[in-house]
């Protein structure tokens, strides 16, 4: 569900810097971002900017430091744990004064690495932006990455995908994770969106920022939807941008949301002349695959890009679904690869499976500690087994029972919760989130993890929201279409209107037509 950092700051004080003054008027305090600030048990201080495993050329300038918050606000003797922050200036001379704050994917990626996509797209077109890692996430502190998930994941490429031999190997590296995270002291019940979304509330009022803007991509829009149900005060608008909604978070949407982005991509090849013609459909094609290397999986190898040395990678019928979820993001050429793989070629497929999986960004980045937070207190314990497997089977009926006992993207989820062993959040953590801020809702054509249905339904329940589907598009429109990006500064210009003109001119991507 959906995915890097730099530099350092110079202070400018003039005096003694005061904390803990709640009662100071808004005239005492300096840019926002460069003043230490107390409020309760939270901590803003001013600092250099967090180390990236990239230098990322829009922070350099950033004022940056950290903010201190418990580790567990329901243990009054919880450690403190500290978040990174960076703030970006507006581009503009005259910034309006209600800043926009950036809600990372994942579970487990860091907003700070996210800052690039961000104003990339113009979201500091007259906002300062704000980006703060989640706890858990790479720039934190504690950081809950795990080599050993991802050095896992990057043999998987070469294993029979949903074989019980490899949950049994798919367990043994999460718990693995665990026993090295406990064991170097963090309390990973604390890790999940209650205690993420006070985290932001705390932001807010130790910058000393009256109101903010919240923008919220993929895992982000998760955070958001309870970010603004737990603590709507100061909250000016939202935008949700591949929208997960906590109310239905888990392993049956997964596999609408797989149906819905695939059946958009098969259609919009279908309406185009050349690209039917040669891959006619390409949905029969599509889950007949999965039928037969569920039954016989191939075994190829392959050399991806970026990799010094060939891989071994089986395809099998979960490893064709998880690939193509991710694919839709490469749209024209996969009715050319479903072809060639029907054609007993399937080195475009394995090399494009296996270069996710065993590329750089895929290794010591992601919070293990934070995901698995989150799978195991908010989703699994809310969904039975037959329910997920219900919900492969209607978006799916073709499917084996051996495909849909994973989902996509969730792999082993339920023995993986198992071995991580935290208690469930409290069922309001599934309440659907009822509001009258103006919030954007955004979705893409092809998302294949977070179905564009996911729109109309938070909308639901936010009477001053705007739904919009930007076609042909995959997960998170915001990064790849500069429609998305148009709709998006348009509505924290206006809340309540946004301008959506620029969707009567998209179209379709140019399908591979191979020779």
């Amino acid at each position: 569900m959906a995915r890097s950092l730099a530099r350092g700051l110079r202070m400018a004080s003039a005096g003694t810097l005061l904390t803990g003054l709640l009662a100071a008027t808004p005239s005492t305090w300096g840019v926002t971002g460069t003043v230490a600030r107390t409020v309760g048990e939270a901590r803003f201080e001013p600092g250099p900017c967090p180390r990236t495993p990239e230098p990322i050329a829009v922070l350099e300038g950033a004022r940056c430091g950290t903010l201190t918050v418990p580790e567990n606000r329901t243990k009054p003797d919880s450690r403190k744990i500290k978040l990174s922050v960076a703030i970006v200036a507006a581009a503009a001379g005259k910034p309006k004064p209600d800043p926009i704050v950036w809600l990372a994917g994942g579970p487990g990626d860091d907003a700070v690495g996210e800052a690039k996509m961000a104003i990339d797209g113009g979201l500091n077109r007259d906002r300062d932006v704000i980006f703060m890692s989640q706890r858990g996430t790479y720039t934190a502190d504690p950081v809950l990455t795990c080599r050993t998930i991802d050095e896992f994941n990057a043999r998987v490429v070469g294993l029979v995908y949903d074989a019980p031999a490899t949950e049994r190997r798919h367990v043994e590296a999460t718990r693995s994770c665990r026993d090295q995270l406990a064991g170097r002291g963090a309390d990973l019940a604390a890790y999940n969106d209650i205690e993420s979304a006070a985290d932001y509330a705390d932001l807010r009022r130790t910058l000393n920022i009256p109101r903010w803007n919240v923008f919220g991509i993929s895992y982000g829009t998760h955070l958001a939807l309870v970010y603004m149900r737990d603590h709507p005060e100061g909250i000016r608008s939202v935008g949700i941008d591949g929208i997960l909604p906590p109310s239905r978070a888990g392993s049956a949407l997964t596999w609408s949301s797989a149906r819905q982005g695939f059946d958009g991509l098969f259609r919009a090849c279908a309406a185009q002349p050349a690209c039917d013609r040669r891959y006619p459909n390409l949905s029969a094609t599509f889950d007949r695959l999965v039928r037969d290397l569920e039954a016989k999986p191939v075994a190829i190898i392959v050399a991806p890009p970026g990799s010094p040395n060939p891989v071994k990678v089986v395809l099998d019928g979960g490893a064709l679904v998880n690939w193509l979820a991710s694919a839709t993001h490469v749209a024209a050429g996969v009715p050319r690869s479903l072809d060639e793989l029907a054609h007993g070629k399937p080195q475009r497929v394995a090399e494009q499976w296996a270069g996710g999986k065993i590329s750089p960004q895929a290794f010591g980045r992601i919070s293990h500690g934070l995901a698995y937070g989150v799978f195991c207190s908010e989703w699994v314990p809310y969904e039975s087994e037959a329910e997920a497997i219900r919900g492969g089977r209607a978006a799916f009926p073709a499917f084996p029972r051996s495909v849909l006992a994973q989902a996509p993207q969730l792999t082993f989820i339920r023995p993986d919760c198992a071995a991580w062993d935290v208690p469930a959040a409290p069922r309001s953590i599934r309440d659907v989130t009822r509001s009258d801020i103006p919030t954007l809702a955004l979705s893409g054509g092809f998302d294949s993890q977070t179905g564009a249905d996911n729109g109309p339904y938070v909308a639901r329940t936010l009477p001053r929201a705007t739904v919009v589907t930007v076609p042909y598009e995959p997960h998170v429109v915001f990064a790849t279409s500069k429609c998305a990006q148009s709709i998006t500064a348009s509505f924290f210009d206006t809340p309540t209107a946004p301008i959506t003109d620029c969707l009567k001119d998209l179209k379709p991507p140019t399908f591979e037509i191979a020779p």
